[in-house]
């Protein structure tokens, strides 16, 4: 072919089958309009939606929220068995430890459930339990309420009230016919950093701190062994109600451990003991203290 001789069209030309082609590898059909793409099957999808599902329920289950169910009477009638609960596990991630007057989940610390017997369950048990539709029968946990807190100090003599920190605590949850304390009395007892006192409101059939004072923990729970804060009693809908800390754990004074140790004020708070030099430089801390614990409080509240 000779040199500038073309090859049948010009290089700028186009045939009208290119252009079809053209926009069809441009998603478009050959009217100027957008080619339809195919959808997949329902069937093919479903799978990833459920596993979607699952995958949120496990996050969920292990960062935020999960369901326990209550095995015993120990929590009446706050708490009746059978019941499900809500346990907030977001707030510990955040640093922040249990508080007085809080309903809590927690590990089995020192065999508090030692010959009790554990169900044995079955795939789909096993399987929702996983991803936090049921609680698990093989996790040993506890539910109990928080009574004092790390630095506390905690006593209950026979015919008397619970006293935390020469506060004396007026308890409408206990079981009716219920006495604070007087099948098992214990203190004056100061609650190490760390660690939480609990009791059942069912005082008369809870095996709780009262009757682990001989154990490695002393009765004592460890703070890291708490899993949350249980916040709503979800199932029965009939049963449906928040857990709210009373208002006795509220009370003016009640969070002042620096005071009541630097005035040697015995658990039950009636009379000094001995007067310390560094009562006088605490005083001004007091009411720095109590504003504290009271936000503290009303962030842990505000939840409900």
């Amino acid at each position: 072919m000779a040199v500038g001789a073309r090859s049948g069209r010009d290089e700028g030309d186009e045939r009208p089958d290119d252009a079809v082609e053209y926009k069809a590898a441009e998603g478009e059909d050959a009217d100027g309009g957008k080619a339809a793409r195919p959808h997949r099957s329902f069937w093919k999808e479903l799978p990833l939606l459920v596993g979607i599902a699952l995958l949120l329920a496990l996050l969920i289950k292990t960062f935020l929220v999960q369901a326990f169910s209550i095995p015993s009477d120990s929590m009446q009638d706050t708490l009746q068995r059978g019941d499900r609960v809500l346990v907030d596990k977001l707030t510990p991630w955040f640093g922040s430890e249990p508080e007085r007057g809080e309903v809590v989940v927690f590990h089995d610390p020192a065999n508090w459930l030692s010959g009790e017997p554990t169900p044995d369950p079955n795939f789909a048990q096993k399987a929702l339990s996983w991803i936090g539709l049921m609680p698990s029968a093989e996790e040993k946990d506890l539910i109990k309420r928080t009574i004092a807190i790390g630095g506390d100090t905690v006593e209950c003599k026979k015919g008397g009230p619970v006293v935390v920190n020469g506060k004396e605590l007026d308890e409408p949850y206990i079981f009716p016919g219920n006495t604070p304390c007087d099948d098992a009395p214990f203190g004056p007892i100061t609650v190490p950093k760390g660690k939480i006192w609990v009791m059942g409101d069912h005082r008369q059939n809870s095996q709780d701190s009262r009757y682990h004072m001989q154990d490695s923990t002393q009765g004592f729970v460890p703070v890291d062994k708490v899993v949350g804060r249980a916040v709503v009693v979800a199932w029965p809908v009939t049963r449906w109600a928040t857990l709210p800390v009373p208002d006795t754990f509220d009370q003016p004074g009640i969070g002042n451990q620096a005071k009541a140790t630097a005035l040697g004020l015995g658990a039950s708070g009636l009379g000094p003991v001995g007067l310390a030099p560094a009562a006088l430089g605490l005083t001004g801390a007091v009411p720095v203290v109590l504003w504290r614990r009271r936000r503290l409080t009303a962030g842990s509240t505000s939840q409900l």
